[in-house]
């Protein structure tokens, strides 16, 4: 074999390669280098504590803003609410100082702005949320979204609030979907 041949056919395969190395990115090639960047972002999240009827913690809310919408994370402890669908709505003031009872936390956020319920046609409101299923132990999870509020409308001058309710909502009547009381709360301020 002739080494100078040899040399001179891998000199040609890289130039021959070079062009579509420097070539203009086509919108194929952007998509994906954005989809690599989305995944290797890290979205902020803020967590908040819930707490209970007694007022002490029983679990974790965090909240991470998307583009359109809210990114929930919740997690409850083994043990601290009744197994079962529970109302789950997002409401107008992170007070949760009127321990057991949570009146203070307000309205669903946006109340007013459509009639509640998620299977309502003249709702939802944007504090509505599907039920959290707690498991037979009481303990609870749950990745949600949604597109009826932004982070930023949420946190407010007077904040906002995440309450679980003692019964399921029906996603119709009004005004809370026969939720009923209030069992816990986490203020996000």
């Amino acid at each position: 074999m002739n080494l100078p041949f040899a040399a001179a056919g891998l000199i040609a395969a890289g130039v021959l390669a070079a062009p579509a190395a420097f070539a203009e990115p086509t919108a194929k090639t952007l998509v994906a280098q954005e989809a690599a960047k989305a995944e290797t972002a890290q979205t902020p999240t803020e967590t908040y504590e819930i707490v209970g009827k007694e007022g002490k913690k029983i679990g974790e809310v965090a909240l991470a803003a998307s583009p359109h919408g809210v990114l929930i994370d919740i997690v409850v402890e083994r043990g601290s609410l009744p197994p079962g669908k529970r109302g789950l709505h997002l409401h107008e003031k992170a007070d949760c100082s009127d321990v057991g009872e949570y009146k203070k936390a307000g309205s669903h956020a946006g109340h007013g702005e459509g009639k509640h319920g998620l299977l309502n046609p003249n709702g939802p409101e944007p504090g509505d949320l599907p039920n959290l299923i707690v498991l037979s132990d009481g303990s609870a999870q749950a990745a949600l979204f949604t597109g009826l509020i932004k982070l930023d409308q949420l946190k407010d001058a007077d904040g906002g609030a995440l309450i679980i309710h003692a019964e399921k909502d029906d996603h119709m009547s009004q005004p809370i979907g026969n939720a009923g009381a209030r069992i816990a709360c986490a203020a996000i301020k």
